[in-house]
């Protein structure tokens, strides 16, 4: 791998439906960890180990847009969205590797995930086009649950050394503990569909300005908040 001291880009995926102070928390905690001031979060088009979303593109949009507001060293990367056909990632980092060379890539998964990377499109090729943060548990072992095609990669390329994400373009698996976020998109969007008591029940689960938005926009289910009623 070539030498590089560009600066990195972390790469944050998610169909972000909606966004809430779990997504937002983490970003930022990674953003902090990693000491990188390009974070960027990326919401999918086509998820393809997924359903659909529910909120369509325009508005997943808008609720990050709003999200920002609280967290302004987060940016957004709407590249899945504008592309045709599923979200696949390897497509998304190819289109980022051919804008930035030679700059770090951090793709960021949770562990979950990452356990589940043989089955994703093209898998073994996203070694060459970016780094894979893995977001773990503390304390939880990742290295014994790793089907073997896995575990060859793991022990190939994992990394402690933070510096390495650093100095070569791709290639490395680093983690990183964090202490889960217990929030749910799936639980909120459950809450919404119920009216004015869902409404109360997710406040602080997501920000003030999204959820103002989801109530206006009566995505979810939701109820307008009394100030939006007409």
């Amino acid at each position: 791998m070539a030498s590089s001291r560009a600066e990195p880009i972390g790469l944050l995926g998610g169909t972000f439906d909606p966004v809430h102070y779990g997504h937002l928390r983490t970003a930022d905690a990674l953003q902090r960890g990693l000491d990188v001031a390009d974070m960027r979060l990326v919401p999918a088009g086509d998820p393809p180990h997924r359903g659909a979303p529910h909120a369509n593109a325009a508005h997943r949009v808008a609720m990050l847009e709003l999200a920002r507001a609280e967290f302004p060293r987060l940016a957004i990367d709407t590249r899945e969205i504008g592309r045709h056909g599923k979200s696949y990632t390897v497509m998304t980092l190819e289109s980022l590797r051919a804008e930035a060379p030679a700059r770090p890539l951090l793709w960021i998964v949770g562990a979950d995930a990452f356990l589940g990377l043989p089955a994703w499109h093209r898998w073994d090729e996203l070694f060459d086009l970016a780094h894979v943060v893995v977001v773990n548990r503390p304390g939880a072992a990742l290295d014994g649950a790793m089907p073997s095609a896995l575990s060859a990669q793991w022990h190939a390329r994992a990394t402690t050394d933070r510096e390495a994400l650093r100095v070569a373009p791709s290639g490395a698996i680093y983690t990183m503990d964090l202490t889960p976020q217990p929030i749910s998109a799936t639980a909120i969007r459950a809450e919404l569909a119920r009216g004015p008591d869902g409404i109360a029940a997710v406040r602080g689960l997501l920000p003030a300005g999204v959820l103002s938005y989801i109530a206006r926009n009566r995505l979810y289910g939701a109820s307008p908040l009394p100030q939006d009623a007409t």
